[in-house]
Formats: structure tokens, C-alpha cells, sequence
């Protein structure tokens, strides 16, 4: 090279002042071999400064590398494919959808399940609100042992809900569940879940109620047979409430409990609304509670007046202290008296006389038998026409027939007016009566009156159609 043959050449001329000459030459050279790095050049073994000894070792310089870009094989298909030499478009990877259709099934997809999201979501949100439901009123029965569940089921049967999951879910959600209620309600397809679940309370107004009209002498087992008709409670419900609940009411005090009939005389007959499917205890106490007002503190202190004047006809009559004592009466044995007279009485314009001929009965020491026939048909727990020897000698402590003084307990329950009649009796001697043919009865003092007049009626000589000793 040129430049190498004039720095040889200086080398050799001894008029050169050599030590400022090869300063010269080394500076040159380090300047030229700087070049040659910012070039890209490597230096050769001659471009080592003269200054240096020629026999001294070098180390030899690292070779630079250059960087090179190194993408790893994973991310090889995201590589933008490189335009080809001649212009022409690069060939698509064999299998792949071009990226503009990728993002066009990306879009629909997002697209689509988001509709179905959204009719989802409708769905839900018009079974929960009642949004577009018909206007349709169904009753539905829900009974004490009933859980979430089969209450859920009995919705969907009858199209009150569309979606159980979601209705149990809000039961559990809103603690909706614990507000259910048993009893029998009358619900609407427009009612959302919470009028849904309000609509299955005690207190709703949606209800669904039955009124009842209990006729006066209707005894437990015929008041119950009714109620349970009317879909109110079930007779075996309400038997043993009635034999075994208790019920804060001091005329109870002293009824043993235990008997289907212990309440019998106190269930006040009168018209009454009801819940559907309610609770027995409620539905008795209603009874209890209208008996309590009806039977007020004026005719409680009637009793007093009444046992004064019994008193003075036992003692005319020879009945001993013990037993004159024993035959007071309370309010027990008023609502025994009034039952009789309940079953007894043809109307109510003679409750007075069918209970003056009660208590003269109760007051003698001649007739001690009340002798009355619907006792008998209480005993016998069955209604029948005519009655026979052997019925008539049934042994009951309700059979008026064969034991003195009042049955055990009330046979019916008595109305206001046969209440009233046994705590003011008509003042009269008749022990006997017997029933005619113009409904009424015909009243006696003695037995022969009353013999004689059922031999006119047997002849046919009198306008009495039917009769027996004192009871008919």
C-alpha cells in the first residue's frame, strides 16, 4: 500500500530526527486505525504501532459482534411476512384465515354472545318483575311441612314463576323464605317475587277466605265436618287442637283435656270469614273469643239470682244441703241446660217454657229423670229416626235416660237465645211435653195430662203428630 511504502521510507533516513518522526508516525497510525474501527475495518498485525517492540507479544483484540435481531420459534407466526424481492405480494401461510377475517368472526362472536346474554338477562328480569305475564289469579295451598323447594314446585305448576333456580335464589337471597306461611292463598301471574312471597303471608290480603254460617245446635263433630267442607282446616287438625291446645279462657278451667268434644257448648254459632288452610288453634279461638263477649258479665251474675231460686224449690222439695250444694249451678252447667234446650226447642218463642220444665225436673224428687231423647242420640254419637229399647239404655254419663240430673257436658252448641232462656226460665209446673202437629209443643203438669193427651194423639183425636215423655 502507498501509504505503508512512505512510512518505510522515513524509517531509512538518517537525517530524520527519528524520536519526533516515530512519535509522528505512531499518532498517524493510531488515528488511521481509529478510522478503520469506525469504518467497520479490522486492523491488521501491521497496524501495530512501531512503537511497540516487533519480537513483544499482543494480546489479540475481541472480535466485535454485531447484534443481530433473534425471535424465538414460538412467536414465528406473528412475524410480518416480508415483502418478496420482485414487488410481489408474499403467498399466505397455508391453513391460517387472513387477518381482516379473523377480526370479522371475532366481532360476530362478541356480537352473538352478547344477544344471547341479553335475552337472557330479559328472560330473567321479566320473571322476577312480571313484566309481561297475563293477568291471571290461581290458588295455590301451602301446607306447614312445605320447604322452599316444593313451594318453588308449586309455583311453576301452576305458571306463577318461569324459572325455580332463580326463585329459590331470591329466597335465599332475601331471606324470603322464613316469611312463607302455611295456608291457602290467592296469588296472580302479575305479581313479582316479592309480591309473590308477601302474597304467602298469614296477614296477606290475598288470602283466599271461605265464610261459614254455623247453625245454633250444631255439636263439635258437625261444626268440624263443616269447616273441613270449606277447605278451612282438616276435621283431625281441629279434633285434637280441640282435645288438646290449650286456650286462655277461664270458662275452660277445670275441662279436662284429651277429648275431641272438650270444647263442646262453646263454640258460638254465628256467621264467620276464615282463612283457607288456617291454623286450627286460630280458627277455634275465633269461636272461643265470640262466646266470651257474647256470654257478658250480666248473665254471669244472673247465676247468682238463678241458684237462689233453685235453692228455695230444693229445699220445698227435701233435698238434703249436700245435695242442693251439688246442683248449683256455674257456668258449665248453664251451658249444659242451654244445649238441651238448643236441641230441644221447636222455635225460640218456647226456650223459656222447655227450660222451666228442665229445671222443675232438676228441683224434684218425683221426676229425677231428665228423660231427654237427644241426650240418647248424643251418646250414641249418631242420628237416627226412631230410637230403640236397647239405644234408650245406652250407658253414657250423657244418657238422660238412665242417670239423673244433667248430662256430663253441653251436646250442642247453643245460640244466644237458648243461653238467655236457661238463665231465665219461665216460672210454670209442667214436667212434660210433646210435640204436635203444628210444630209446637204441647206442655203437661202431670204424667196423666200427658198420657192422655199422647192417647188423643195416637187415636188421632188431637192435633199432636208425635210425642214422647218429657224429652218429645
Amino acid at each position: 500500500m502507498a501509504e505503508k511504502k512512505w512510512i518505510d521510507d522515513l524509517d531509512r533516513d538518517p537525517n530524520l530526527d527519528t524520536s519526533s518522526l516515530d512519535e509522528l508516525i505512531r499518532s498517524t497510525k493510531e488515528e488511521l486505525l481509529h478510522a478503520d474501527r469506525l469504518m467497520g475495518k479490522k486492523a491488521s498485525a501491521s497496524d501495530t504501532p512501531v512503537s511497540e517492540a516487533p519480537d513483544a507479544p499482543r494480546a489479540a483484540e475481541p472480535e466485535k459482534k454485531t447484534f443481530e435481531l433473534h425471535i424465538p420459534d414460538v412467536y414465528a407466526d406473528l412475524t410480518v411476512d416480508e415483502e418478496a424481492e420482485d414487488g410481489e405480494e408474499a403467498p399466505a401461510r397455508r391453513g391460517r384465515l387472513r387477518s381482516g377475517w379473523r377480526v370479522l368472526i371475532y366481532v360476530a362472536c362478541v356480537l352473538l354472545a352478547s344477544f344471547v346474554l341479553a335475552v337472557f338477562a330479559w328472560k330473567c328480569a321479566d320473571d322476577v318483575c312480571a313484566l309481561t305475564k297475563p293477568d291471571r289469579n290461581v290458588t295455590i295451598t301451602v301446607a306447614a311441612t312445605d320447604s322452599v323447594k316444593t313451594v318453588t314446585k308449586t309455583l311453576r305448576e301452576n305458571e306463577l314463576i318461569e324459572y325455580p333456580w332463580l326463585f329459590r335464589f331470591y329466597c335465599w337471597f332475601s331471606h324470603a323464605g322464613d316469611k312463607i306461611e302455611p295456608g291457602t292463598y290467592t296469588l296472580n301471574n302479575r305479581y313479582d317475587y316479592h309480591a309473590l312471597v308477601n302474597g304467602m303471608i298469614s296477614t296477606s290480603a290475598n288470602r283466599a277466605t271461605a265464610k261459614i254460617t254455623v247453625p245454633e245446635g250444631y255439636d263439635c263433630d258437625q261444626i268440624f265436618d263443616l269447616l273441613a267442607q270449606k277447605g278451612v282446616c282438616t276435621k283431625e287438625a281441629l279434633e285434637n287442637a280441640a282435645a288438646n291446645d290449650k286456650f286462655d279462657y277461664s270458662f275452660l278451667s277445670g275441662i279436662e283435656y284429651g277429648e275431641k268434644n272438650r270444647l263442646e257448648g262453646y263454640l258460638f254459632p254465628d256467621t264467620y270469614e276464615f282463612f283457607v288452610g288456617d291454623d286450627p288453634d286460630k280458627v277455634l279461638d275465633k269461636f272461643l273469643k265470640n262466646f266470651s263477649k257474647k256470654f257478658d258479665s250480666e248473665m254471669l251474675a244472673a247465676i247468682d239470682s238463678l241458684n237462689t231460686s233453685l235453692r228455695a224449690k230444693m229445699e220445698a222439695a227435701g233435698f238434703s244441703e249436700q245435695e242442693i250444694e251439688d246442683s248449683m249451678m256455674n257456668e258449665y252447667k248453664i251451658v249444659t241446660v242451654a244445649s238441651l234446650i238448643e236441641k230441644e226447642s221447636a222455635s225460640s218463642s218456647e226456650s223459656t217454657t222447655i227450660s222451666s220444665v228442665i229445671y222443675n225436673r232438676l228441683c224434684s224428687k218425683t221426676y229425677p229423670l231428665l228423660e231427654i231423647d237427644a241426650t240418647v242420640l248424643y251418646a250414641l254419637g249418631e242420628h237416627k229416626e226412631e230410637l230403640t229399647a236397647a239405644d234408650l239404655m245406652v250407658d253414657s254419663p250423657y244418657n238422660t235416660r238412665k242417670y239423673p240430673g244433667l248430662p256430663v257436658g253441653p251436646i250442642a252448641n247453643p245460640g244466644i237465645s237458648s243461653l238467655k232462656a236457661a238463665l231465665y226460665p219461665e216460672e210454670t209446673k209442667y214436667y212434660f211435653y210433646a210435640l204436635d202437629k203444628t210444630g209446637k209443643h204441647h206442655f203437661s203438669e202431670t204424667y196423666d195430662e200427658h198420657q192422655q193427651f199422647l192417647n188423643d194423639m195416637k187415636n188421632g183425636t188431637t192435633d199432636t203428630e208425635t210425642g214422647n215423655e218429657n224429652a218429645e
